[in-house]
């Protein structure tokens, strides 16, 4: 073999060697994060990804949707270094709404990106190490199924799919949209009449324009393609389905006449009640991330003005994490659901937040800013993505530029059987609420990244030290102090103040000592001790440990040999340690 191919191979083979060894900053596994999945696409990418890391993963179903499709849960977790419910969690779903489809592939790619950097990202690794995610991609499966229906449009799926009487003439779902062109598309229906309410805009002849006072147009807006399939006068008034399962949960819930779609009472759909057990069932989630779409907005409680601010001591650790998140995520808004958005009553991060205490984003996917990258104070003299016809002249320039006007169908004649001649057009289901495919992937690091660093601040807990000194012929005083080494604590002041927590334990035991008495020491060098009355071998912590912060607990002992120290916190961890009276 001759020196030239020697060195060749050589550089190959260093090659190979480099490129094995080099974190990833991506998931490398063969999925596509420029496309939409199907539910049954999803269910099948899930039972692949658990076949590919059986180590970390655990695939299972959590209950069934109204229309009887599988609620899938995948647990991350390393059994390796301890049980799932030793370890603080992180749970993270999207899709409640079933036309708010790329909350799935978020979920979807930050397991892909847990699983492919493990190993190679010493941040990914201590993250599965030492948390567990539980991860929803579908709280709405039967939604998402609806919106994959090409005769649907981008609005018919948001609610779930159980048969509701919206118009209360005794039949369910019985006059929803059609296809009326068969074109696969649901789109707009307009009319040319005398005197109308709207006029074509001579900037675009796509576009219609709202008339301002004192004019008159010459179009109507007729609504969404359909005709009167029930023959009450009405059109399009009973599709499917007809509720809101982000209404229906126990915390501030509201019937329907206050707060539509919120169902007969809380939890009363069986996706929210299968997903509501699962959670009352894993007290360690100290973190809550769920994905909807769109406008570009990180959001946190209160759902309602009436619920009042959140403790400062809360609002502290919100304002760090949602802060950051707008670094992370550079076209959205951290803000304030019932403020800075709108009020909802019933909410999932509302009862997670404000009934169970946990700290809880909701992130809305995608901002329409994103098309030309420009954040609001980088808007033109034209008024780049302000609102009303500006926007759809802006929507209109990407699409042709950047996707050769593939979402917008030019307006065309159609006959129909209630209103005549009329004009059908408008933009496809396939775009508005979700990114332009190409755009697709970045939207999903970003917010995985940004939910990756919320389940990051998660307490994190230890034994920090024990100082025994002995104060007697057979009697020792022993400091032990615990630590909370991330942001979050182990028990948030909402949870604290409504008892939904149990208190972190601090214990001593040993089979030749007993512990005399003890307390919660408030500064060790003045003698600080607030006393504990009863079962002194077992501080509890009520308020828990703050974030990046220490408690320290004395124990007074008389005995002697071998004690041990225990730490057992439901959000943060356990720890332990032995120690030794002598």
């Amino acid at each position: 073999m001759n020196k030239k191919r020697i060195s060749s191979l050589l550089i190959i083979l260093m090659f190979c060697v480099f490129t094995k060894t080099l974190p990833q900053t991506r998931p490398v596994v063969s999925l596509s994060y420029n496309r939409f999945y199907s539910y049954e696409e999803i269910t099948q990418i899930l039972k692949d990804l658990e076949k590919k890391y059986p180590r970390f993963l655990h695939l299972q179903s959590i209950g069934k949707s109204s229309l009887n499709r599988d609620i899938w849960l995948m647990t991350v977790n390393n059994p390796e270094t301890g049980d799932e419910m030793t370890k603080a969690a992180m749970y993270i779903d999207g899709n409640i709404h079933g036309n708010e489809v790329q909350g799935s592939e978020v979920v979807i790619y930050t397991i892909d990106y847990l699983m492919t950097n493990y190993g190679r990202i010493d941040k990914v690794t201590d993250l599965v190490d030492k948390r567990v995610f539980y991860m929803i991609p579908m709280v709405n499966p039967d939604g998402r199924a609806h919106w994959f229906d090409k005769k649907k449009y981008s609005g018919s799926a948001r609610s779930g799919m159980k048969p509701t009487d919206n118009d209360n003439d005794g039949l369910f779902d019985e006059d929803g949209c059609d296809d009326l062109d068969g074109d696969g598309q649901i789109l707009l229906m307009r009319k040319k009449v005398k005197y109308g309410r709207y006029r074509i805009s001579k900037e675009d002849p796509r576009i219609m324009e709202e008339v301002p006072p004192g004019e008159v147009g010459d179009y109507e807006i007729l609504g969404r393609e359909g005709i009167d399939n029930d023959g009450d006068g009405l059109i399009n008034e009973d599709g499917a389905g007809g509720y809101d399962m982000n209404r229906n949960w126990p915390e501030d819930w509201q019937p329907p006449y206050v707060q539509y779609g919120s169902g007969n009472y809380p939890l009363s759909y069986p996706e929210t009640r299968s997903i509501a057990n699962f959670i009352l069932d894993h007290p360690n989630i100290a973190g809550v991330q769920s994905y909807h779409n769109s406008g570009g907005m990180i959001l946190r409680g209160h759902g309602s003005k009436e619920q009042g601010p959140y403790p400062w001591s809360d609002q502290m650790v919100y304002d760090y994490i949602g802060k950051k998140g707008e670094e992370i995520l550079p076209f959205y808004r951290y803000i304030v659901i019932w403020k800075d958005l709108y009020p909802v009553h019933g909410g999932f991060v509302n009862w997670t937040a404000e009934g169970l205490g946990i700290f809880s984003f909701t992130n809305e996917l995608w901002s329409s800013r994103q098309y030309y990258n420009r954040k609001p104070e980088q808007q033109n003299e034209d008024g780049m993505f302000s609102r009303g016809r500006r926007s759809e002249v802006d929507r209109l320039k990407f699409d042709d530029l950047l996707e050769m006007g593939a979402r917008f169908i030019e307006w065309k004649p159609f006959h129909h059987p209630v209103y005549g001649d009329i004009e059908i057009g408008g933009w496809v289901r396939e775009t508005g609420r979700v990114p332009p495919p190409f755009m697709l992937e970045e939207l999903c690091h970003r917010n995985a990244l940004f939910t990756l660093f919320h389940a990051e601040q998660m307490p994190l807990v230890n034994i920090d030290t024990v100082e025994v000194s002995k104060i007697g012929s057979n009697s020792y005083r022993v400091l032990v102090t615990v630590a909370n080494r991330r942001v979050i604590p182990t028990i948030s002041t909402l949870a604290s103040n409504k008892r939904v927590v149990r208190p972190d334990i601090v214990s001593v035991e040993g089979k030749n000592i007993k512990v005399v008495s003890a307390g919660i020491v408030f500064d060790k060098w003045l003698s600080d001790v607030s006393i504990i009355k009863n079962r002194p071998e077992r501080v509890l912590l009520k308020d828990g440990i703050a974030g990046n912060s220490t408690r320290t607990i004395q124990f007074i002992i008389s005995g002697s040999g071998r004690a041990r120290v225990r730490l057992d916190c439901i959000k943060g961890g356990r720890d332990e340690k032995t120690i030794y009276l002598k």
